[in-house]
Parts: C-alpha cells; structure tokens; sequence
C-alpha cells in the first residue's frame, strides 16, 4: 500500500509541479489530475487511503477558508444588485448544465449536477467523493473547464485590450514562526469542525466544516496566519492525486464520451454567463472585464491573482468568487440528499414492483 501511494504521488508531483510551476491557474491540482488519470488509464495502481483522505480534506479546508478577509466581507456587502445576478447565474448554469448532461447523455441528476457546479474544482471532487458519484465523469468536465477557462481567459482579456501578462498561482503564503501559535489555534479549530460535520454525516462535511471554520477566523480578523505556501501546494497536489486516481479502468470509448460531454456543458455555462454579465453591464456600468473575471468558474486564487495583474478591483473579485463557491458549497449537500432520497425511493419502488404485479393480474 504505502509503495502504491509513493507513486501515485510521485506521478501527481510530477504532473503538478509541471503546470504549476508554469503558471497555469489551478495547475498544481489539473496537473496533478491529468498526470495520475493517464498512469492509471495506462494500467499503473494509483492509490490513496481513505484516512490519508480525510487529512486532505481538512487541510484543504483550511486553506480556502484563508481566503477571506474582513475586506472581503465588507465587498460582499457592498455589491448586493452585483452579487444576486451571480448567484442566479449560478442557478442556471447548474439547471442548464444538468438538463444538457442527462438529456444528450443520460448521465443520473446528481453525477451531472457536480460536474456542472460552477463550484472550485477541488470543492466539489470532494463532495463527490465523499457521496459516491461518478467521481471520473465529474473530475474530466470539472478538469477541462478549468483547462479552458487558463487557455481561454487572457485571449479573452486580450479581445478587450487588456494584457495579463504572466499570472502565478498561490493558495497559502510565507509563514512566520512567531504565528505557530495561530496557526495551531486555525488547524486545530479547523478539524474540530470538520470532525463535527462528518458526524453530523452532512456530505462534504470534512471539507465544508473546516473551511467554515477558517473563514470565520479570518473573516473576523482574528487570525492573519495562512497555510505555508508549500503545504498548500502539496495539498492541491494530493489531492488532485485523489482524483486521478479514479480515472483507473476506464474505457477510452467512454473517456472520449465524457470530454464531449465536458465541452458540450461548458458551451452551455458560456452561453448563460455571457447573457448574464451583458445584463449587469448594462445595468450598472460595471467594467466588463471585471465582470468576466469575477464570474467565471474558475479557481478563487487564480481569479483574484488574475485581477491584480490585470489592475482590477480585487474586492469586487474576491466577493463574487467567495459568494459564488460558498452558495454552491452550501447547495450541493443539500441537492445530494434530496438526489438520494429519489434514487432510494426510484430503486425500492423497482424492487417492489415485480411482487406486486400479480396482484394487479387477479
């Protein structure tokens, strides 16, 4: 076991530190992805315990929570009008999404749901995870959308007149020893809660409490310590290693059925952002670049990252990523037990059914 876990993070690293290094927004996490789904396409066993898991899931949690900020609060306060089209965006984007995956090619509500959340990446593989979806269908859309949206954005930028320039990812930051004290006081307030939801079986619950957890505490200024930079990359890392791991055993016919249906889905959240972010900008005026970054479905760092280096506001940014992930964060247990409720009751009727049926003959 543990010389199967070596390599399937030796070839996450790999895969991680190659698109990460190259400035690739989500890149630790994509690459790490695409590096161990293709050893494990090609028959090599990728492997990550259960327990080695949960770790993941809090730390991970952790460090998206660090993202707030009493500014960023204030941001989401201050942009009401701004912030109410993007959650209904959201809306429809996953509606839309969801009825484009399960009419063209029948995949089940919840499996298409999570693969078109226009949630971070890593947020929502692990929700999948942890409810048992089709974990290699939603990793391949959630994947190439955000594969897209790195190739796609500064040419996107570019249409406005407006250059990037280089864009580097960052999740955690330099830590200074005389925070250890914060920062045990963040890791341990952060598992506690991600302990409590995952007794509570609330799904995603590990994942959910502890970023809860360490938004609060920043959020509310009393505590400034992040996770240091290379754990936070190591995380993405990791965990990107998770979901590559599931890709094992899937047949390329089925592979190739999966990316149509990853770009026929994102071609549709296209469609309804653009709808979307012509109507705000008329409405209030709003830069329409700052409208495009703020919007679209991509990783929160990079986002805000990609603002800075575009001299956009990073408050108006930030409040739209973070309302945007916490809005589907806090829907998608609740569309997941709902979508489990259904597919028990669809499943024991079935069951029912043939025992039933004589009754009807008499």
């Amino acid at each position: 076991m543990f010389r199967q876990l070596a390599e399937t993070l030796a070839y996450g690293a790999a895969g991680g530190l190659t698109l990460g290094l190259a400035g690739m927004p989500a890149g630790y996490l994509s690459g790490a992805i695409i590096a161990v789904a293709i050893a494990a396409l090609a028959g090599r066993p990728m492997t990550i315990p259960p327990t080695f898991l949960r770790v993941l899931l809090v730390l991970l949690g952790t460090s998206l929570g660090a993202v707030v900020t009493p500014e960023t609060l204030h941001g989401m306060a201050t942009y009401p009008v701004s912030i109410s089209v993007l959650i209904v965006a959201c809306v429809f984007i996953s509606a839309a999404g969801t009825l484009y995956l399960r009419v063209v090619h029948g995949w089940d509500t919840i499996t298409a749901y999570l693969a078109t959340a226009p949630g971070g990446l890593s947020q929502v593989m692990a929700i999948a995870i942890e409810i048992d979806a089709d974990v290699r269908a939603i990793a391949i859309v959630q994947t190439i959308r955000v594969v897209i949206i790195a190739v796609c954005l500064p040419a996107l930028m570019s249409l406005f007149g407006i250059t990037s320039g280089h864009v580097a990812t960052s999740l955690g930051g330099a830590f200074d020893p005389s925070q250890i004290g914060e920062l045990a006081i963040l890791v341990a307030v952060s598992t506690a809660a991600a302990y409590a939801a995952h007794l509570t079986r609330f799904p995603g619950g590990m994942l959910f409490g502890a970023m809860i957890a360490s938004a609060a505490l920043h959020g509310s200024g009393y505590i400034h310590v992040v996770m240091p930079w290379w754990l936070a990359y190591s995380v993405m890392i990791a965990f990107g290693s998770v979901t590559g791991s599931r890709f094992a055993n899937t047949p390329m016919r089925l592979l190739l059925n999966y990316i149509g249906a990853a770009f026929g889905s994102f071609a549709t959240a296209v469609a309804i952002v653009a709808v979307f972010a012509f109507i705000l900008v008329e409405l209030l005026s709003v830069p329409m670049a700052e409208v495009l970054i703020a919007y679209a479905p991509g990783a929160v760092d990079a986002m805000m990252l990609l603002a800075l280096a575009l001299n956009l506001n990073p408050v108006y940014v930030g409040a739209h990523h973070l309302t945007r992930i916490f809005f589907v964060l806090l829907t998608m247990p609740i569309i997941a037990r709902m979508s489990a409720r259904r597919k028990m009751h669809h499943v024991h009727h079935k069951k029912k059914l043939p025992i039933e049926q004589p009754l009807d003959d008499e």
